[in-house]
């Protein structure tokens, strides 16, 4: 754990950022009544709610309505820290991405190590071959397939590409992650956001960077940050927050490295527990 065992009771969290998969939403991809709950409260209690994620914007977007925050000032950090927006606003805070180049040039690798290559235009996910696994993310995000002819034209055609995703076999995708990173150095971010997704990331593009890009914007301390997450793609910004929190579902390294981690999984409203405990107060409230 990063701050010792010092007790975080009476800190005034003023950010929350949460997680979506495998934290805030259950396994059938819904937020729970106590879950939604437990936010609408600390936004009514004066807490920014950040919703911090893998996905694109356009796959985040029925979250942020389910939630309220499209008719009140709230962020979203989509494509992994890649895109930072105010939810009642769509105002862009941040964009970080690849050029057609850059994305060319990891196409080529990927493909000639036997995978698939997938980026996200408006709310399709645009394939170079057809895999299972990129069934289920669409199954995930709710976006559409498209298998792509001429993938390397396809890039240039785009212009900038925020985050270029692998979608594979987990067994197959650490052997492919070492060989990138040992091609690409330090010059790109590889992020898994589940076992058998690899992300091609800009350089210094996270959600940690984009949680404190917004926690400098509104003048909050990391101190006054507060993180929810289970994942690799969720440890920048659980190392940056002042109390970074793991659901009890987590990866044994992320677990590791949070300040706390809940009793309850995503199945069981783990994220509740969290907010409930650190900026509401109490133990535990009532669904509504």
């Amino acid at each position: 754990m990063k701050h010792s065992q010092a007790s975080h009771h009476g800190l005034q969290i003023r950010l929350l950022a949460v997680d979506l998969d495998d934290t805030l939403l259950s396994d059938d991809l819904t937020i729970s009544r106590r879950n939604k709950h437990a936010l609408i409260a600390a936004e009514d209690s004066g807490v920014a709610v950040l919703l911090a994620s893998g996905r694109v914007r356009e796959s985040m977007l029925p979250y942020a309505r389910e939630l309220g925050m499209l008719d009140r000032e709230g962020y979203m950090i989509s494509g992994n820290g890649t895109l930072l927006t105010r939810t009642d606003s769509g105002e862009e805070l941040l964009r970080t991405a690849h050029s057609s180049a850059d994305a060319v040039r990891f196409y080529r690798e990927i493909d000639a190590a036997g995978f698939p290559v997938e980026v996200y235009v408006g709310d399709s996910a645009c394939v170079s071959r057809d895999d299972p696994w990129v069934d289920e993310d669409c199954r995930c995000s709710g976006l559409q397939k498209r298998v792509v002819p001429e993938y390397e034209q396809f890039l240039r055609s785009i212009g900038e590409i925020p985050k270029l995703l692998i979608p594979a076999d987990p067994q197959r995708l650490p052997a492919l992650q070492q060989r990138l990173r040992q091609q690409l150095g330090s010059e790109f971010n590889l992020v898994t956001s589940k076992p058998y997704f690899l992300e091609i990331l800009p350089a210094g593009s996270d959600k940690g960077s984009a949680l404190a890009h917004l926690a400098a914007m509104l003048s909050i301390t990391r101190q006054q940050v507060m993180a929810i997450g289970d994942s690799m793609n969720d440890a920048g910004m659980i190392d940056y927050a002042g109390v970074g929190v793991a659901v009890s579902n987590a990866l044994p390294e992320i677990a590791a490295m949070a300040d706390w981690v809940t009793r309850a999984t995503n199945q069981q409203d783990g994220v509740a527990e969290a907010v409930e405990r650190f900026i509401l107060q109490r133990s535990a409230v009532a669904p509504r």
